[in-house]
């Protein structure tokens, strides 16, 4: 070991460098690793947006944005999706055979119109006129609804009603169910909006 004096003021500009280094290594790093996300603009112009849905529970919808539409994800009830097929008298488009390339991917040809019964992926968006339906999941008679409501949704500019498939009923200004957009699952718990072939 030397027995020669350390210089304080040397040292301390040493630690100064070093630190003032680290601080500019973790600038440069974290602009580096969020570019791996998607930009906003890529978003705007169709990026696929990937979902975590395990926090998800029976009743409950997120949204989330796709090419500037709000996509909607509601886990529905074992006794909700058998309840779909009761009023399929009541719809006008209950099979999804109208428009079904434009509106209702092959995957979504369904009864319930997706992948898994539980789990609704639609667009957010009325048909009619590009408003946005509010939930009426509350079953019963309400204001603008029939006595015997089932669940779903209101378009509150026109009267549209869709039920928890976001299939229109009969008789109002929509004139397509809502569309479902392409998705795939990732896992269980992860969905990708925006894009529903694997790549080899």
């Amino acid at each position: 070991m030397s027995d020669t004096p350390i210089d304080s003021s040397k040292r301390n500009w040493l630690i100064a460098t070093s630190c003032a280094g680290a601080v500019g290594g973790v600038a440069t790093a974290v602009p580096f690793v969020s570019s791996f996300e998607p930009s906003e603009k890529a978003k705007a112009a169709g990026a696929p947006v990937e979902v975590d849905i395990s926090a998800l529970k029976e009743g409950e919808k997120i949204t989330v944005e796709w090419r500037g539409k709000p996509v909607w994800i509601l886990r529905r009830s074992k006794a909700e999706v058998e309840a779909l097929a009761k009023h399929d008298g009541e719809l006008a488009d209950p099979e999804s055979k109208r428009h079904p390339d434009e509106f209702t991917p092959p995957y979504a040809r369904n009864e319930w119109r997706s992948i898994k019964p539980e789990i609704l992926v639609v667009v957010g968006i009325c048909p009619h006129l590009g408003c946005s339906p509010t939930d009426k999941f509350a079953t019963g008679p309400q204001p603008s609804l029939p006595s015997d409501w089932a669940g779903g949704w209101l378009c509150p500019c026109h009267g549209s009603t869709f039920d928890l498939a976001g299939r229109v009923f009969k008789n109002k200004p929509s004139p397509d169910n809502l569309p479902v957009p392409p998705y795939m699952y990732l896992s269980d718990t992860r969905l990708l909006i925006g894009e529903d072939k694997k790549k080899a």
